[in-house]
């Protein structure tokens, strides 16, 4: 998973936590990218490393002479990873959501 994508969504919620308060937006952060667009391209990026990762497990088990099993165990790991990543955001996703929905107006 690319980390400029985590660092792009941390720059949108503090800018959008920015507004929330009062405080004017910084020109650094207002414009710079779409937060869905990153989100969407993170989501794009667990994917491929999964179905990378299940074609490599795959051919594998078919025996093929160019797959060994040390590459298979890394890319299985390297996609559980970015999975585990991925569910970490949208679990702090949610909490910020259920902080703001429960925020006095």
């Amino acid at each position: 998973m690319d980390s400029r994508g985590i660092d792009q969504m941390i720059g949108q919620l503090r800018a959008t936590a920015e507004v929330a308060a009062g405080k004017p937006a910084s020109a650094q952060t207002v414009g710079q990218t779409d937060f869905s667009q990153v989100l969407q391209g993170a989501l794009q990026d667990v994917s491929a490393a999964q179905q990378q990762a299940q074609t490599m497990a795959e051919q594998f088990s078919a025996d093929d002479p160019n797959v060994n099993l040390q590459d298979v165990m890394v890319n299985l790991q390297k996609a559980n990873l970015s999975f585990q990543q991925m569910v970490q955001v949208r679990n702090r996703l949610v909490s910020a959501y259920q902080d703001i929905m429960n925020m006095q107006v």
